[in-house]
C-alpha cells in the first residue's frame, strides 16, 4: 500500500471538535500557599520545559491555566515561529499556570502527541504566521486559527504510530543536534583559550616568566609590562542625542553608533547618522580609527564586549572609546586583551538604577593590562587570526549542519503529520516502531 492510498482514510476535522482552546482548570482543592508549575514564556522550549514553581495565591486572570496532558503553545512572535510548545508533564500538583502569550489545548478526540506533532508541521504554522496581527515583535497568532483550523486526522492507531515513529526519528535528530552544539560549545571555549594564552604568555612556551601583580592574571613573559589602560589610550564614552529631535538625525550626516556594534569584530558602517547641531549640542566625540569600542553598559551581550572602529564616527552613551596613542599599543591587539578580560570588566562593574552593571569610563581606563613590545604584539594578533580562520570554518560547517538537521526534523515532522509517510502493516516505518516497541516494552503497535 502506498502512502497516497493509506491516506484514503484520512479525514479534514475541524480541531475545535478534536481539542479544547484554553479549557477550564479547577483550583478548587488548593490553597494560597501550595506550590504548583508556573511556566513564563521564556521557560516553554521547543519539546519541553524548564520546571518551575510559584505560589497559587499568585495565579490571576492574567495567567493562561493548564492541567496535566495540556499542550502549551507560544502565540507570540518569535517564540511560536521558533516553535516553543510542551506538553504539561509530571506538574507539581497535577496543574499550572503560566505566561497569558500561551495557548492551552487539550486534546479530546485526537492523539495527544499526534496533535502536539501537528502543531510543529509547517503546514499548520505557515497558516498560524499568516493570521498573526499586531505590530512588530508584539504579533500574535489569532485564537481564530484554532477555531476554523481543519486537521488532517487518520484512524487513531495510525495516530499512534505517527506519534511513535516521531518520537524515535526526532530523538535520533535530536542527539545530532545535541552532539554538534556541544562540538560548537567546545570550539568557542578552544576560542577563548587562544586569545587568552596569546595575550597572557605570548607565543613563546619558553620564555622567562615573572608575576604579573594580578591575582587573575598570574605569571606572564618576563620582558613585558603591566599598566593600566590610561598609560597607553585615551579612554571617553558618547552620548544619544533626542530621538525626536529632527534637528539632530540627518541620513546624510555624521556616522553614529549604537551599542550593537561590539557584537562584530569590527565596525565598518553607522547605525544612523547624525546632524552638526546633535555634535555640537549634544557633545558628541568624534572618534577616528584606529580605536577599540567597548560596550560599557546593560546585562545583555554587549556589556564588556568589544569591536574594532574601522570608521570614523561617534557613539551612544552605552559605548566607551579606547583610543592607542603613540606606538606602544595597536588596536587589535588591545582589542583582544580586552575579549580576554572580558568577564573581569563585567564582575569589576558597579552602578544602581538605570546604571546598574555599567562599567565607567574611570574603571576601564584604571583596568590593567599586558604589554609586550609592539613587534611581538602584531606577531600575536597574527597568530590569533590565524587560529581563529581555522575555527570559524569548522563553527560555519557545524552551524550548516545543525541548520540542515533541523530542516530535515521539521520536513519529517510534516510529512508525517500529513500523510505522507506510508504506515500500513508491512511499512519499513511500521516495523521500525514494532521493532523499538519490541525492545523496550515487548508492544506489538502495528
Amino acid at each position: 500500500m502506498s502512502a497516497n492510498q493509506s491516506k484514503r482514510d484520512w479525514q479534514a476535522v475541524p480541531l475545535r471538535y478534536v481539542c479544547q482552546l484554553n479549557p477550564p482548570v479547577d483550583f478548587g482543592a488548593f490553597g494560597e500557599d501550595d506550590e504548583l508549575t508556573f511556566l513564563p514564556m521564556d521557560r516553554v522550549k521547543s519539546g519541553y520545559f524548564i520546571p518551575n514553581t510559584d505560589k497559587f495565591s499568585k495565579y490571576a486572570s492574567s495567567y493562561n491555566s493548564f492541567e496535566e496532558g495540556d499542550i502549551v503553545l507560544a502565540k507570540v512572535t518569535p517564540c511560536f515561529e521558533n516553535g516553543n510548545i510542551a506538553i504539561g508533564e509530571n506538574l507539581l500538583g497535577g496543574k499550572g499556570f503560566g505566561s497569558s502569550e500561551l495557548f492551552v489545548i487539550r486534546a479530546t478526540g485526537v492523539a495527544r502527541k499526534f496533535l502536539f506533532y501537528y502543531f510543529q508541521s509547517s503546514t499548520f504554522k505557515q497558516e498560524g504566521e499568516a493570521s498573526m496581527t499586531g505590530a512588530g515583535g508584539l504579533k500574535r497568532v489569532s485564537p481564530d486559527l484554532l477555531r476554523r483550523h481543519y486537521l488532517p486526522l487518520p484512524a487513531v492507531k495510525i495516530q499512534h504510530q505517527i506519534a511513535d515513529y516521531l518520537d524515535l526519528e526526532t530523538a535520533r535528530i535530536d542527539e545530532l543536534v545535541a552532539e554538534k552544539l556541544h562540538m560548537l560549545a567546545l570550539l568557542e571555549e578552544k576560542r577563548v583559550a587562544l586569545i587568552s594564552r596569546a595575550v597572557t604568555r605570548g607565543l613563546n612556551p619558553d620564555a622567562p616568566l615573572k608575576p604579573s601583580g594580578l591575582d587573575w592574571l598570574g605569571d606572564i613573559p618576563a620582558h613585558w609590562e603591566v599598566m593600566p589602560i590610561k598609560y597607553v589610550a585615551t579612554v571617553g564614552n558618547g552620548s544619544t542625542p533626542a530621538v525626536d529631535n529632527v534637528d539632530y538625525w540627518d541620513e546624510n550626516g555624521f556616522p553614529w553608533l549604537n551599542s550593537s556594534v561590539v557584537n562584530a569584530d569590527y565596525v565598518k558602517e553607522p547605525s544612523r547618522h547624525v546632524t552638526a547641531k546633535a555634535l555640537t549640542e549634544c557633545h558628541l566625540p568624534t572618534i577616528n580609527p584606529p580605536a577599540v569600542l567597548v560596550g560599557i553598559t546593560g546585562q545583555g551581550k554587549t556589556r564588556g564586549m568589544a569591536s574594532i572602529l574601522t570608521i570614523e564616527a561617534t557613539i551612544n552613551q552605552h559605548l566607551a572609546f579606547v583610543k592607542p596613542r603613540g606606538e606602544r599599543i595597536t588596536a587589535e591587539y588591545l582589542r583582544y586583551v580586552l575579549v580576554r578580560v572580558y568577564s573581569f570588566l563585567r564582575s569589576d562593574s558597579d552602578g544602581s538604577g538605570s546604571t546598574k552593571g555599567a562599567i565607567t569610563c574611570e574603571q576601564l581606563a584604571n583596568f590593567r593590562i599586558t604589554l609586550p613590545p609592539e613587534n611581538e604584539q602584531v606577531h600575536i594578533v597574527r597568530q590569533i587570526q590565524e587560529g581563529k580562520r581555522v575555527m570559524d570554518r569548522i563553527q560555519q560547517e557545524l552551524n550548516s549542519s545543525v541548520r540542515l538537521l533541523k530542516e530535515r526534523r521539521a520536513a519529517l515532522i510534516t510529512a508525517a503529520v500529513i500523510g505522507q509517510i506510508n504506515f500500513s502493516p508491512d511499512s519499513k516505518n511500521c516495523r521500525r516502531i514494532e521493532n523499538r516497541a519490541i525492545e523496550v516494552n515487548g508492544d506489538f503497535p502495528c
